[in-house]
């Protein structure tokens, strides 16, 4: 019972903590590595399991009581501003934009934002890529328990070598960065969400400058710099490949969570999120790993596996995708073939009994032809 009140003191520490707490997320640039999908949206307004990538942050973050996000942006302004305010006046949180007149970097835009952030309290920061369970709580409570300048996550991977590796000692104080590594010197990776504590603000110029390489290592010499392990699953959304793969992870993470959100039904195999307003025809088979969005119609007999069908987006009879994401309004025609990670930007149309492996399409195209190789359609 002792123990009860103590544990049960924290947490009432921790939530009052939280009470006025605020956010920053990297909304970053032209998001390249999502194309042709972001050449119809700003990155954090694609759909990623049928809500903006950048919502499913906001709504964690307001569940624990974080009263204000800034997102940090440079690319297509009025479209995220127009989001926003919609965003602001359903979720009843404070959502404000910090323009970049020139990219910044990873801590640069962390400084710009300074005037919104720094109320004397810390603060996260999230890269708008990152999909997980966001264990903010847990992070808020680690970080106060040591006294940290900045807390990080860090995440397990099973080929760290094209990643920075943290290495840390066991209360989770860091010790040093190794950047792609040759040989195994760990497998926990920087994760992308950070709590920091305002003192920060003053390691960081106002110009273009890295977090991970400029304000972080001096952290960590100075024994201020600790990092949390996360629980759960992790996935970087920001190319198509990894977005199939990140969307999997979410999907499993729900039916632990969430199940009764998920499909069910003879048609309806392994993890599959359906949005009310989509429409299913008879005979399909739908999963694993399968999302389909708003407005979107699947004619009779489909077969869909690891794929999301993005708003809109119609599947004629007999078709049969996996491993693709198909654009918003786009069609795919009877007996069509679609495959290894293709990805179909806005209002494409794939003609009948036409295969795809690999292509990548922008907006606005018509495909009457095999693609047999992956390549970019222009």
């Amino acid at each position: 019972r002792r123990w009860d009140r103590v544990e049960e003191r924290v947490k009432d520490l921790v939530r009052r903590w939280s009470e006025e707490m605020k956010a920053l997320i990297l909304v970053g640039g032209f998001g390249t590595r999502l194309r042709p999908l972001t050449l119809s949206s700003p990155k954090p307004l694609v759909e990623f399991c049928n809500e903006a990538m950048v919502l499913h942050q906001i709504k964690a973050l307001k569940s624990v009581g974080v009263t204000e996000v800034v997102l940090a942006v440079n690319y297509q302004p009025q479209t995220m501003a127009a989001f926003l305010e919609k965003q602001q006046a359903e979720l009843g949180i404070k959502i404000t934009a910090s323009q970049e007149t020139e990219p910044m970097g990873t801590a640069g835009p962390i400084k710009l934002a300074e005037k919104h952030l720094n109320d004397g309290e810390p603060f996260f920061v999230l890269n708008s890529d990152v999909s997980c369970a966001f264990p903010f709580e847990q992070m808020i409570q680690f970080h106060k328990e040591r006294g940290a300048e900045g807390t990080l996550l860090v995440t397990k991977v099973e080929d760290p070598s094209s990643f920075g590796v943290v290495l840390y000692d066991e209360d989770g104080r860091i010790r040093s960065f190794v950047e792609k590594p040759k040989q195994f010197v760990g497998n926990r990776i920087n994760a992308g969400v950070y709590l920091l504590s305002p003192g920060v603000f003053d390691r960081i110029p106002m110009r273009p400058t890295s977090i991970e390489k400029e304000i972080f290592p001096p952290m960590a010499q100075a024994g201020t710099l600790f990092c949390m392990e996360l629980p759960g699953f992790w996935a970087d959304v920001g190319k198509p490949k990894d977005y199939i793969t990140g969307t999997s992870l979410f999907l499993g993470n729900l039916r632990s969570s969430k199940p009764e959100s998920l499909a069910s039904g003879p048609s309806f195999h392994g993890n599959v999120l359906i949005d009310p307003t989509a429409q299913i025809g008879s005979g399909c088979r739908i999963g694993p790993d399968v999302v389909i969005g708003p407005r979107c119609v699947v004619e009779n007999g489909v077969r869909l596996v690891r794929s999301t069908l993005l708003p809109g987006s119609r599947v004629k009879s007999h078709s049969w995708i996996s491993s693709s994401i198909i654009g918003w309004d786009s069609t795919v025609g009877e007996w069509a073939r679609i495959e290894n990670t293709s990805v179909l930007g806005e209002d494409v149309t794939i003609k009948n009994e036409v295969y795809v492996n690999g292509g990548v399409i922008l907006p606005h195209k018509s495909v009457g032809e095999d693609i047999s190789e992956p390549r970019i359609v222009m």
